[in-house]
């Protein structure tokens, strides 16, 4: 059964690179990773033109082919909804890089970790130059854009901010941003299921590896929290550390402190350069969203406005919905880029 439906007018090609950055990265994922490029209708018929490209960030346990799924009835994927939308002449065309930084803990937050691997490096460090050398990208960051929802919105957020000299223009839906009301309230029901396992999380990951994943209710709090914990605070080898105490919920002032340190919202402050230096910033949130991030949206809305940034470069929306059965705000956002990334 083909991947794309009939009709479909872009093409996506499933490629593979060998990542030097990952190669030996601490558990032991494979450092050939896959990336799917789309090009859209037209790329092959005007040879000696370029385009405007958007890297696609998925969120927490996502992998790429969760891009070709059917979400559900009566609902489209993002890559078949973009496609219906360039082929219909409503926005210029784009290449989109559907990125992979899946790990064994369900996700890599999109930075550098001793707990996980050089994830942030291998995005702007060779999946960036590989697009750029294999398709007609206009190659600079006038042009890039990255976007993402949830963890992927956190990704599209933090790597905006360090590396403004790749990317000029990024679209966050639900990113994971002030951590406080993203994380703390999801810290204290983890005590309360880590009661059945002696307040070990780890002895909660070998029952959660031996049997069906997801077939208890805590599985996927506690994965979440077990990942993050690799991505922003590993100890000196690299095994995660809890920010709180695993039996009272008591936060580790130290450790949460480092967990901070990736809040884009606390971020703002000292990357306003960067984020004035924006073509196109896109922010939205359901505001029924389940980890607060209409929140995290909203205070994140707020840093960028006092780091100066001009409102007619922002596009800020909360709309009425959760955290999932959201992606139809992707080819909306997408649309938006492209006018602005498109010379």
């Amino acid at each position: 059964m083909p991947l794309w439906p009939p009709g479909f007018a872009g093409r996506i090609d499933e490629r593979t690179i060998d990542s030097r950055l990952l190669r030996g990265n601490p558990l032991g994922d494979p450092h050939h990773r896959p990336v799917w490029v789309y090009t859209p209708p037209g790329y092959d018929d005007e040879p000696g033109r370029r385009y405007p490209s958007v890297y696609m960030l998925l969120g927490f346990t996502g992998t790429l082919p969760a891009w070709s799924n059917q979400p559900g009835a009566f609902r489209t994927s993002v890559p078949v909804a973009t496609d219906a939308l360039f082929a219909r002449g409503e926005a210029p065309p784009m290449i989109l890089v559907f990125v992979d930084a899946w790990t064994s803990y369900g996700g890599s937050q999109y930075v550098d970790s001793a707990g996980t691997g050089r994830y942030h490096s291998y995005l702007c460090e060779e999946v960036v130059p590989w697009v750029d050398a294999h398709y007609r990208t206009l190659p600079d960051r006038d042009h890039r854009a990255i976007a993402g929802k949830s963890s992927g919105g956190l990704g599209a957020m933090v790597t905006s901010m360090l590396r403004p000299d790749l990317f000029g223009a990024f679209a966050t839906h639900s990113g994971d941003a002030l951590s406080e009301a993203q994380y703390i309230p999801h810290f204290l029901r983890a005590v309360r299921d880590l009661r059945a396992y002696g307040g070990d999380v780890f002895a909660w990951w070998d029952d959660f590896r031996s049997r069906v994943a997801f077939t208890k209710q805590e599985d996927l709090r506690l994965l979440e929290i077990l990942a993050v914990s690799a991505c922003f605070s590993p100890g000196a080898d690299g095994t995660p550390v809890l920010p709180f105490d695993p039996v009272t919920g008591a936060l580790r002032p130290e450790v949460w402190e480092r967990w901070l340190r990736w809040d884009p919202v606390r971020m703002a402050p000292a990357h306003a350069e960067a984020l004035r230096s924006m073509r196109a910033i896109w922010i939205d949130a359901g505001t029924s969203d389940e980890w607060f991030l209409d929140l995290g949206a909203t205070a994140f809305r707020e840093e960028v406005r006092r780091a100066g940034v001009p409102e007619d470069i922002v596009r800020f929306e909360l709309f009425d919905a959760g955290h999932v059965a959201i992606e139809y705000r992707h080819p909306e956002a997408l649309a938006w880029l492209a006018r602005r990334l498109t010379p």
